[in-house]
């Protein structure tokens, strides 16, 4: 059996003994570090159960073997993982950033956030990120001397700023969304630097996953055969190569294990090039990493160029497909007139909602029906809207 080498731990990686706190402060617990209760608290949360019935590019209902949010999220905490422990950083806050990350994504995916974007124009708008920092800091009500899951300062950071510093020259902190800017402590979690490298990782982590699984569910569903994305830059050459291995092997085993391998080459490409940056810019700690003009954590430039393209080629065959465009039209219809409705007729909405909303000036109240309407699962948004515009439906 070949002996696999864990890397020691690195003098950039986030350390739990020396976390900045939670801005409530609590005892410590005497068995797990923040790291490790942040993600226990994540997978605790009512949002985090949601997400077996959220779904990305298909609605729920379509199929059991298309992928949710909440598979998607572990498959993306299984990846973040396993590149933290070859980097050397810690595995507890890049996989509890990886549980959480999708968190604030509303029903029916991408359309549903275009939609309820749209909704709230005049209200301060949608961001799904934003959002996700409004249900780990305000919407979860679980503890009884806060609210929201109080979660550490490294955690909320990441969650804000895993793809990038939030301002700049060019952007400002009136430019940010209205859900980023409700939060008293925003400001607090340096916005105008980079996150820590666990965060970057479960970031990258989240591209390999969805890139990836997003072939294996567009060729599930029928939307594009093996022999047309046989023309894509790396993932035609290791689907070529998978058949040239196995001539026989069925059509489902050849998708498995060319999607196996892509996914072994980003993590590949992702921990070598980040090592090579570590190298570069020689940072020697956490604080460092912040602080640097350029992500620390990152894909060569070759696969950067490649994804690109694998991303076109989605984009094109996938997700603007007429049969996904016509479950998005649904979706974004649903999305609106339930919106329009709750916020026109409150006492529409069950309890306590309706009281919150009857109370709320109309900018308070359309942020609570968005609040409301984000943290439907696709099922439920469905049936809600049934149960409202189907005059034959039973009431």
């Amino acid at each position: 059996m070949t002996e696999v080498l864990i890397p020691r731990r690195v003098d950039y990686a986030s350390d739990p003994a020396r976390s900045q706190g939670r801005f409530v402060d609590e005892p410590d617990s005497p068995t797990r570090t923040p790291f490790q209760r942040d993600r226990d608290r994540i997978i605790h949360a009512s949002a985090f159960r949601r997400l077996k019935m959220k779904t990305q590019v298909f609605v729920a209902h379509e199929g059991d073997h298309f992928r949710t949010r909440l598979t998607h999220s572990l498959e993306v905490a299984q990846i973040a993982r396993s590149v933290a422990r070859t980097l050397g950083l810690d595995e507890d806050l890049a996989e509890a950033l990886a549980l959480a990350h999708d968190l604030g994504h509303p029903p029916f995916g991408h359309a549903g956030e275009d939609e309820l974007d749209l909704c709230m124009e005049e209200f301060g708008g949608f961001d799904h990120n934003a959002q996700t920092l409004r249900v780990v800091t305000r919407l979860e009500q679980r503890y009884p001397t806060f609210d929201g899951l109080n979660l550490c300062f490294e955690t909320l950071e990441g969650l804000v700023k895993h793809n990038g510093p939030l301002l700049s020259e060019t952007k400002r902190f009136s430019d940010l969304p209205q859900a980023f800017r409700d939060f008293p402590h925003l400001e607090a979690l340096e916005l105008d630097s980079y996150a820590g490298p666990e965060a970057q990782v479960a970031a990258l982590s989240d591209d390999i996953a969805y890139n990836n699984h997003d072939i294996d569910d567009g060729l599930s569903a029928g939307l594009f055969s093996i022999e047309d994305i046989k023309d894509v830059p790396l993932v035609g050459r290791v689907f070529t190569q998978v058949q040239k291995d196995y001539p026989l092997l069925e059509r489902e085993r050849v998708i498995a294990e060319a999607v196996r391998r892509l996914i072994g080459i980003w993590i590949n490409d992702l921990t070598s090039e980040s090592s090579h940056r570590a190298n570069r810019l020689k940072p020697k700690s956490v604080e460092d990493v912040r602080a640097l003009r350029e992500p620390l954590i990152a894909f060569s430039d070759q696969l950067a160029d490649e994804i690109k393209e694998l991303r076109r080629f989605l984009m094109e065959r996938m997700y603007r497909h007429y049969k996904v465009n016509r479950k998005r039209s649904q979706a974004k219809r649903i999305l609106k007139e339930l919106f329009a409705l709750f916020l026109n007729e409150p006492d529409t909405l069950p309890p306590p909602w309706s009281e919150q909303a009857q109370q709320a000036p109309r900018d308070g109240r359309a942020r609570l029906i968005c609040d409301y309407i984000a943290g439907m699962t696709d099922n439920f948004a469905i049936q809600e809207h049934r149960r409202l515009f189907n005059l034959d439906a039973m009431i």
